[in-house]
């Protein structure tokens, strides 16, 4: 009997150890080699998985720079090119940097350029409201309010605006990683370059549609007037569809298009108030006589 169990002992562990063997040489055969340089790209990176970079997460993002060449169509929108630097110490690679870019709300129809002529009353969805009508105004291209872009955003960055009914930017917690620009079904939100202090200038619109009707639906909407297109000095605006459109990297902020615009379409923001030429004039005119006649009383003196 003993040697009945013995025997079935022997005759396990050889069955046991003739498995694990062919086990092993089958892992060996089929197993998938990793290069241990994504780990360290991965913990490089934010963590964030916004999928701002365009891939579903920073571990197939992480996956994709190590395996490509150059780092060309590939960057990190929330690290910047601060990780990017990281990450190409890391593969011994080049850099490629890129502007810091910061969403744009591109709709200015508040309830005061903008009158409103139903309610809406369904689903608190951007996206079913687009699907259904227009919107509580006549611009079929404006905001409609319902918040979209601010559920999507992972960083706390974007607002609902209870007063003017639209999306507003925290530019400092932005991070450019696109979420709220697929959110918009009316694509009014765009991904611009981040100037010094914040300072911006684009236009407010885009409605494609001819002037008259344009303006009659919102007081501030684009006109296709043209205007701001000619006083340009550096090519930065285009004129396409009735729409014009300023291209955020040839502009160099010299604000001699906003004051052109007949309907206050294009925004200045963060800029201090325009100097009044007119009234520095008066005050160096005043200074210069006060400056003359001190001068004739001190000869006469």
């Amino acid at each position: 009997m003993s040697q009945i169990i013995l025997y079935t002992i022997i005759t396990l562990v050889a069955i046991g150890a003739v498995a694990a063997i062919i086990l092993y040489l089958v892992a060996q055969k089929f197993k998938v080699y990793e290069d241990p340089r994504i780990d360290q790209v991965e913990e490089a990176l934010p963590a964030a998985n916004c999928g701002g970079c365009g891939f579903a997460g920073c571990r197939n993002f992480a996956e994709a720079l190590v395996k490509s060449e150059s780092f060309d169509d590939l960057f990190c929108p929330v690290g910047g090119n601060e990780v990017m630097g990281a990450v190409a110490t890391i593969l011994g690679r080049e850099a490629v940097e890129q502007d810091e870019q910061v969403a744009v709300i591109r709709c200015n129809g508040t309830p005061e350029f903008r009158p409103r002529t139903n309610i809406y009353d369904g689903a608190g969805s951007c996206a079913v409201a687009h699907s259904l009508y227009t919107g509580e105004g006549g611009c079929p291209h404006g905001c409609l309010g319902e918040g979209d872009c601010v559920v999507v955003c992972d960083f706390d960055a974007i607002h609902m605006n209870p007063v003017t009914g639209l999306p507003e930017v925290i530019d400092d917690k932005c991070t450019a990683c696109g979420a709220c620009v697929t959110a918009c079904p009316r694509d009014i939100i765009e991904l611009r370059k981040k100037n010094k202090k914040d300072r911006k200038i684009f236009v407010s619109c885009i409605n494609e549609e001819k002037g008259g009707v344009a303006r009659k639906n919102c007081s501030v909407a684009c006109i296709g007037c043209s205007k701001c297109f000619n006083v340009c000095p550096f090519d930065a605006i285009t004129m396409n569809n009735n729409l014009a459109y300023i291209d955020p990297v040839k502009c160099r902020l010299c604000r001699k298009c906003v004051p052109e615009c007949p309907t206050d379409a294009i925004l200045e923001i963060n800029f201090p108030p325009p100097r009044d030429k007119s009234k520095e004039k008066v005050e160096t005119a005043s200074e210069t006589t006060d400056s003359g006649g001190t001068e004739k009383t001190n000869k006469n003196s």
